[in-house]
Formats: C-alpha cells, structure tokens, sequence
C-alpha cells in the first residue's frame, strides 16, 4: 500500500494512523473496522467477480466504500495491517455447521497477528456477529467481550480421527463462542491465494449459504447490531432487544443501503439461489 491507500484506508475507519503497531491500536482498528465495513455477500447476487487479490481487494472495500465475505473483509485487514507494520499471518478454518459438522477446507478466513511487544492475537472482521475485540492467542481461558463470551481452546481429533502430538488434531484450535464451537482454526500460515477455492464455492455452489441469502451487516456505535437480510431489517441492541421490520418499497431497501451501510446500489439485489438459512462465516 501507497501513503494515499493506507490514509483513504483508515480514513473509512474513522482512525488516525497509529504511531506504533501495538495491541492497543489493533483493538481500535479491530473495531473500527466492524462499525464501519459491512460484512455482505451482496456482489454473489450482483453477478460481481470475486477476486482475491490485495488491490482489488483494496479496490472494493476502500475505493467502492463496500464490505465483503470473511475473504475479502480479513484480506483487505491483513493488507492494512501489514502496512502499518503489524506481523500478519492469515490462518486457514472450518465452521461448525448443522450437528457440529465442519465445513469445507479453506471455509474461513482469520488473522494471526503479532504486535511491536510481541504479543499474539486472532483478529477477524468477517465473521459477522463475533467478538468486537481481536483474541488473546494464547489465552485458554474464557475472554470477555462486548460481542460475548469467547475461548480458544485446543481441538479435539478430526473427523478422520486424527490427533496432534498433545492430543489435539495436528495442533488445530478450536474457537468457541458462549461454550460454542464456532469454527476450526489451522496453525499453518497460509497466503491470500491458497483461499480462491474456498471462495469460489461459497460464492457459486447450491449448497453454500451465501449463494441461498442475502446479507449486509455490521457493528453499531453503541455495541448492537444491524442486519439487513433481503428486503428484513433487523436492529439489534447492546442489551439483545431486537426490532425487526420487512421493507416493502425498493427505495426502502437501496435507501437503508445507502444510508446505514454507505453502499450505493442502482437496483435492489436479488437472492441467486433462494435456500434457507444464513450464517455469519
């Protein structure tokens, strides 16, 4: 990234540049970045080509003013972060399905992150409804945050019985949320590239839930949420209440794009595969 890339960059997030890659300034660009960049899957609908390269990346999220699926949403962080002089080591996952099933490999994508002291953390803005804050690495305790109750803790074997030295599947780390598994975490560092795959089916397969929905989302001032799904709104508060509504106009619906997520759009998206379900990966 240029001088220009990195200040249009933080100037979407609403941040100053930090003096020093330190764990206090990734907790604030962490959170920043979930007010302010919608996790949405709108381009699967749009018939938009996905591409998971760092320009294009940068292209979309900080030229278009768009959000993404956890690919491009992390890739585009990993790029910033990498900038800014912060050690990034993207981390390949699985999430937890129907009946605890994983899914396919390269499912998700997450950052490890080391800060100027040295200190290690799971950063990820494209998880949709997750924690706020980035992860403690290292941490096997519970870790509170506004988004709940987090834990990062060892894996047991994998489908295939396989089991790590320590007992752990090949040294996996499961990432849980409120007691939950939410997904399977690989150590192996992996690069951009090694995701196109992943990326490919969930944004062209039948049987992903991103070709069967539409969802735009993101993290509000005050801790809560707002989701639109299709033509449903839904606000949700720091405290759980929840207000939900169906827009009925199509000026509804590109208005609250416009307005609550700063997506422009000229028509209204439509669901390419209808399916039921949506989730957060």
């Amino acid at each position: 990234m240029n001088p220009a890339q990195i200040g249009a960059y933080l100037h979407r997030l609403g941040a100053d540049r930090p003096a020093r890659p330190t764990a206090e300034a990734l907790r604030e660009l962490h959170l920043r970045h979930l007010r302010t960049v919608p996790f949405e899957n709108l381009s699967i609908h749009l018939g938009e080509e996905i591409v998971l390269d760092g320009k294009q990346l940068l292209d979309k999220v900080v030229g278009a003013g768009r959000g993404g699926f956890c690919y491009e949403l992390n890739g585009a962080f990993s790029v910033l972060l990498t900038a800014l002089g912060f050690e990034v080591t993207p981390l390949a996952a699985r999430v937890y399905g129907a009946e605890g099933r994983l899914g396919i490999p390269y499912d998700h994508l997450a950052l490890r992150v080391r800060t100027v002291d040295g200190s290690e953390w799971l950063a990820d803005v494209g998880f949709g409804a997750h924690s706020h804050y980035p992860l403690a690495f290292a941490e096997r305790g519970e870790q509170a945050d506004p988004g709940g109750t987090f834990r990062i803790a060892a894996a047991g074997p994998d489908a295939a019985g396989v089991r790590g030295e320590d007992g752990a599947a090949a040294g996996d780390l499961d990432v849980l949320s409120g007691g939950k598994p939410q997904y399977r975490l690989e150590i192996r560092p992996r690069v951009l590239g090694d995701f196109t795959a992943g990326a490919w089916w969930h944004s062209t397969s039948p049987s992903s839930h991103f070709t069967q929905s539409l969802v735009c989302s993101r993290v509000t001032g005050d801790g809560g949420r707002i989701t639109l799904s299709g033509r449903t709104l839904t606000e949700t508060a720091a405290d759980g209440a929840r207000e939900v509504r169906e827009l009925e106009q199509d000026e509804e619906v590109l208005g609250v794009y416009r307005e609550r997520f700063g997506i422009r759009l000229d028509c209204v998206p439509t669901v390419r595969n209808p399916g039921k379900g949506s989730r957060n990966g």
